[in-house]
């Protein structure tokens, strides 16, 4: 295979960078498939939702000058036996040699009655500009979920709207997944921003005037941020590709479809496996270290090489809260927290870093991710 053609669906920080990667150290024809024609900085649809400002990068203005092809168009079906991927509205299949798959995540509404109708998923990066115009005249706003996505929306619509009610609500005991230094202050933060907090509530019913909780009682607010879970697009069960129960696309060590070996899949959409057989989480770090290992393995069986595995010991969470504070948590691959916590201005500086990176540097300059990674 001299020339191959490498599909990349998903025009998120993995499938960007992947794609920037492929077309600039192969000599493959890489071509980008998104529903959109921008770039999203999914990270930061807490900053809009509070009235910050985001850029919205064309992704033809991305790739000019990369040999990269753009088709705009919403994945219907992937024909895993021709190889060919076909398209909504018009635009013509695109074949493909290698596909990589990194479609993502996407925010979680149907499980609960009214979430989709009712509420403002964060995750959704025109629905939390909704929220954003909401917020001009709402005199209230709670948010669902206390995950990170969850802590950062609360913290930072609490100090943009200091003059309005704001409340979380969390299915268990507020941060209960950080290290108790961690947690203290975390409820400090939280206290000085005056957020109510219900600890230990689940959301059954949402409706025009707020929530319904599963004791029975309300939960009424002029708008909600909906935050609790993420789930990925059925496509590739449907496809027929090896997933797991969340949907998810089983992958080997080298980020390579167990059932499908043409395919790849990076990213929230992927269950990647790290050499001890614990599965990385949900979120852009994670992602974007099983974008370099995708990376390095196309190109070294390109090459005639055996790629390396995916190597990983060690995870943290960088959470801000508001623009002055935030916790870092070094955790293991499960999640538990471990080692030192830090909290503060460190953290802000640190967070916005990884935003420059991730969303201004790394589609640019997509050789930081394997730099990042340290990835082969």
């Amino acid at each position: 295979m001299t020339t191959p053609r490498i599909a990349v669906l998903g025009a998120g920080y993995t499938g960007v960078s992947i794609a920037g990667l492929l077309a600039k150290r192969t000599g493959a024809t890489v071509t980008v498939v998104n529903e959109r024609d921008r770039f999203v900085e999914r990270m930061r649809n807490h900053q809009l939702a509070a009235g910050r400002r985001q850029r919205h990068l064309s992704l033809r203005d991305l790739f000019d000058g990369t040999g990269i092809r753009l088709a705009v168009g919403r994945v219907t079906r992937i024909d895993t036996g021709e190889r060919s991927v076909q398209l909504s509205g018009g635009v013509a299949p695109i074949d493909y040699d290698i596909l990589v798959y990194a479609l993502g995540s996407q925010a979680e509404t149907d499980a609960v009655p009214g979430a989709a109708e009712h509420t403002y998923a964060i995750g959704v990066a025109e629905r939390a500009g909704q929220l954003r115009e909401r917020m001009r005249t709402a005199a209230s706003v709670t948010v669902v979920g206390a995950g990170p996505t969850g802590l950062e929306t609360v913290t930072d619509l609490a100090e943009a709207y200091p003059d309005r009610a704001v409340r979380l609500i969390a299915r268990g005991m507020l941060g209960d997944y950080l290290s108790e230094r961690a947690r203290d202050h975390l409820h400090r933060v939280i206290d000085r921003l005056g957020v109510q907090v219900s600890e230990n509530a689940a959301v059954v019913k949402a409706d025009a005037g707020g929530l319904v909780l599963a004791d029975g009682s309300r939960a009424d607010a002029d708008a909600v941020a909906w935050t609790a879970g993420f789930r990925v697009p059925g496509l590739a069960r449907e496809t027929g590709l090896a997933v797991d129960e969340q949907g998810r696309v089983v992958v080997d060590a080298t980020l390579r479809s167990v059932s499908h070996p043409e395919i790849y899949a990076i990213g929230d959409a992927a269950a990647a496996h790290t050499g001890d057989g614990r599965v990385l989480r949900m979120g852009c770090g994670p992602g974007q270290l099983s974008a370099a290992c995708a990376y390095h393995a196309i190109t070294a069986r390109l090459a005639g090489r055996t790629p390396a595995p995916l190597r990983v010991t060690n995870d943290a969470l960088c959470v801000s809260l508001g623009r002055r504070d935030g916790i870092l948590q070094p955790t293991d691959l499960d999640g538990r927290p471990r080692g030192r916590v830090i909290t503060g201005r460190p953290v802000t500086a640190l967070k916005r870093l990884v935003l420059s990176v991730n969303g201004r540097l790394t589609p640019r300059y997509p050789g930081l991710v394997v730099a990042g990674a340290r990835q082969g």
